[in-house]
């Protein structure tokens, strides 16, 4: 399909989508049909147009891929300490109920001859965050990822999230937090190593 560019409301945010978005306002006017609205009230006349940009948006990471991500940005350095990056912000959607999940992605490697755009490392937790996900799978693809990218000695990758599908439904706990890790290399294979990037990210 043609990809187009697309503007999201009230953001000054626009994006290209290759996403079938008249589809994507059909399936959101049959939603609301089906669970008792009536589409054609003041308030809802522009929510499947508004529903479908917000999914062609919120589940880009589909249509994007890893080299177009780093475009380049890998570069020599020597030096084999430790590269934190942490704090990263996530926004994603839990594949089991289409709930949003958010949190902080902490980020550590180890070098060996490479390193990578310190901005990078956002841009891959969003392109896989950017999908119907669960946490345990999302830490596992940014460090899988960062271990292609850079082949270091080391990747250890934690992820710590809130997801509204507890909150809001089911037990409905509003404190609780989920933290999941994936740890590659020196991280898994070193204890003092991996101790030592847990420090950091704490």
């Amino acid at each position: 399909m043609k990809r187009k560019m697309i503007e999201l409301e009230d953001t000054g945010l626009t994006f290209e989508t290759e996403v079938d978005l008249e589809r994507l306002k059909g399936l959101a006017l049959d939603w609301l049909r089906t669970i008792g609205e009536d589409p054609g009230r003041e308030g809802l006349l522009k929510t499947p147009e508004r529903v479908a940009k917000a999914w062609a948006f919120l589940t880009r990471g589909y249509r994007q891929n890893l080299e177009e991500i780093v475009n380049g940005a890998v570069f020599q350095a020597e030096g084999s300490e430790v590269v934190v990056v942490k704090g990263i912000e996530f926004y994603s959607m839990c594949e089991h109920h289409m709930l949003p999940f958010f949190g902080q992605v902490h980020v550590g490697y180890i070098p060996n001859g490479k390193i990578l755009g310190l901005s990078k490392f956002a841009r891959i937790v969003d392109m896989f965050a950017r999908r119907l996900q669960v946490q345990e799978r999302l830490a596992l693809q940014v460090a899988q990822a960062i271990q292609e990218v850079l082949s270091p000695k080391g990747v250890g990758v934690v992820v710590e999230g809130v997801h509204l599908c507890m909150m809001m439904r089911g037990v409905e706990k509003q404190h609780s937090r989920t933290t999941t890790s994936a740890m590659l290399g020196v991280f898994r294979e070193d204890q003092k190593t991996r101790e030592e990037f847990l420090s950091l990210i704490r």
